[in-house]
């Protein structure tokens, strides 16, 4: 199903009574079936990211501050043959496994020879995946063996692999937890920092920045936060002299709780303090040590890396690292989280990235649509200004760092993101990008522990995902626990994307905006906005309303369109909608009608 209908109940009604037929026809366990479409080689990647510590947890006894043992936590094996298939129904090509590295926490390993986090520098209980320990390593929460974790990952790289999804893995190239130290590391490799000088401030040679003579101070409101008795290293005392730079540039012995006080900043031979004044010859050592940590990961087959504040180290780094690691797999991918769009051609161009975040412009502009806060004009605009990269970039609605639509801080109600999920998924050839249980309308509620209430699933602590474990079905991933409409919801999300993957005009195909035309003329609310996807016989047009009630458009096809279509005057023409409404259209001079129910969204393919 492809709408929502608001309150108007008969036709909402109709809908769900016509779901109901067609799911009752088929077994749960069968898979989705594919939207038709004519065969293709371009395919459009689509990304299925998980938080892999919370993917596969059972457990929902959700205690604020819980432990491993309370709160449950999921293990790489979770990750089985049913759950990627279950994923790949979704029309899904490559899974963001978030969060594998190892990283700082407070769980008690310390008889694997790992060494136990002072929980003065750790956020939460399960710590944050961006805070990494041990470059060479992956977190032993997700090991059912701790001994033998990397096999274990190694062995879900091949699980993935066999049923036809690519990996990726973050990068975390800005910063690492204070007490970084890595057990595992290759012979021969030396650690970050162990041969800084450290009586110097800045150093093109140093792994990191120092403030001589001064030692680091744990922030005093974190101190009391949370559940003292539980932590003994949590006491206001890290030993760090001198103290480092933390993660997000802040030069201070006391950073506060909001800052990224857990991490130290990379040195990546920007003296940030002088002008930002660069030292990139002879090579750095940093750049040295981090094109082999990604060395290492693409040499167990890794497909792609997300990396992590892409734009916080030097656009140099990235244009000589990125063909480094493509010489030894030219199809390895790179995508960049990036927040400046004056930079993203830079970054693309002498950066050498594949994919950058488009979330300052399309994300924020469809987050306010949503709530009818903007204008769907603005979109047309951002098109224009990424002209060239719009294929660049990968759209969402959700991810780890953002606000669930089903959350009252985002919309409070899943199905008002359709159009905007519509759009994020067939504006452009560009990736799309979805967050586990967003299918299923996860919200995000609880005050799980570090981040409180706040909207989002937790990065910090150990939780169970609510709506996601009623897909999860006690390890069935068979969906036998959702509601009817977490149903219907995941059945929208597999047609949209599964159709956005294979046609050949959302994949390889132009756009073409239809709707400043007709909103300039008053042929639609400004909450209405349409565009065109064309490749040859592929005509689309793409249509969605971001009004809370039924609305009657008038859209007019403009002359680029008509010709890109290859429209001849005289000729009638249809629309049929491809997302399974039922909904025909038909053009009168180019022309067509129609009432748009409320947060509905339709793609018409235009015939003859």
């Amino acid at each position: 199903m492809n709408l929502y209908l608001g309150n108007n109940t008969f036709m909402r009604l109709f809908i769900l009574l016509s779901l109901l037929l067609v799911l009752s026809c088929s077994s749960p366990k069968e898979k989705i079936p594919d939207i038709p479409v004519m065969q293709y080689k371009a395919k459009k990647m689509v990304i299925y990211q998980m938080i892999t510590r919370l993917f596969g947890n059972q457990k929902s006894i959700n205690k604020p501050y819980g432990t491993l043992e309370e709160n449950g936590v999921g293990k790489f094996n979770d990750v089985n043959v049913a759950a990627l298939n279950g994923i790949k129904e979704l029309g899904v090509s490559h899974v963001w496994y978030t969060g594998v590295i190892e990283h700082a926490q407070l769980t008690d390993y310390t008889q694997f020879g790992i060494p136990l986090d002072d929980a003065d520098v750790v956020k939460g209980r399960a710590g944050s995946p961006y805070a990494i320990k041990d470059y060479y390593d992956v977190d032993p929460d997700l090991a059912v063996d701790v001994k033998n974790r990397i096999q274990e990952f190694e062995q879900l790289i091949d699980r993935t692999h066999k049923n036809d999804l690519k990996v990726i893995i973050d990068f975390v190239p800005n910063h690492v937890a204070r007490a970084y130290h890595s057990d595992v590391k290759p012979e021969g490799v030396k650690d970050l920092g162990e041969e800084d000088d450290k009586s110097v401030g800045f150093k093109a040679s140093n792994n990191f920045y120092y403030l001589p003579g001064q030692s680091f101070q744990p922030p005093k409101d974190y101190v009391s936060l949370g559940v003292q008795n539980s932590f003994p290293t949590k006491d206001g005392k890290f030993t760090e002299m001198p103290a480092k730079a933390s993660g997000n540039d802040q030069f201070t012995t006391t950073p506060s709780i909001n800052d990224w006080f857990e991490t130290v900043k990379l040195n990546y031979g920007v003296d940030i303090l002088h002008e930002r004044k660069t030292y990139f010859d002879p090579v750095p050592n940093t750049w040295i040590k981090m094109r082999d940590i990604l060395l290492y990961w693409a040499g167990k087959k890794v497909d792609g890396f997300r990396c992590d504040m892409a734009e916080m180290v030097p656009v140099e780094f990235w244009g000589w690292v990125i063909p480094e690691i493509k010489k030894v797999n030219p199809e390895i991918i790179f995508i960049a989280e990036i927040y400046n769009p004056a930079m993203y051609r830079n970054y693309i161009e002498k950066g050498k990235f594949d994919y950058l975040y488009d979330k300052v412009q399309l994300y924020d502009v469809l987050r306010l649509l949503t709530n009818q806060k903007n204008l769907t004009t603005e979109i047309s605009k951002i098109q224009e200004d990424l002209k060239g990269i719009n294929s660049n970039l990968v759209h969402f609605l959700e991810n780890h760092d953002e606000q669930r639509i089903a959350s009252p801080y985002f919309a409070g109600d899943y199905w008002k993101a359709v159009p905007a999920m519509v759009i994020s998924a067939t504006i452009d050839q560009s990736p799309v990008m979805i967050y586990f249980g967003q299918e299923v309308g996860e919200s995000g509620a609880g005050a799980e522990g570090f981040s409180m209430e706040d909207g989002r699933t937790t990065i910090f602590d150990y939780w169970g995902v609510g709506a996601h474990q009623k897909w999860m079905n006690r390890g069935k991933f068979d969906g036998g626990s959702l509601s009817f409409e977490q149903k219907q919801l995941r059945q929208f999300y597999a047609d949209l994307l599964t159709f956005s993957a294979n046609n050949p005009a959302i994949a390889s195909g132009d756009y073409f905006d239809a709707t400043k035309l007709n909103v300039e003329k008053g042929n639609c609310s400004p909450l209405v906005h349409a565009f065109a996807r064309v490749n040859g016989e592929e005509k689309l047009l793409i249509v969605s309303n971001f009004n809370s009630n039924t609305t009657k458009a008038k859209l007019q096809l403009t002359e680029e369109i008509i010709k890109a279509m290859s429209l001849e005057t005289g000729t009638k023409y249809i629309g049929r909608d491809l997302l399974r409404s039922g909904m025909d259209i038909g053009f009168e001079n180019f022309t067509t009608e129609i009432e748009l129910p409320a947060h509905s969204a339709f793609i018409f393919k235009v015939k003859s």
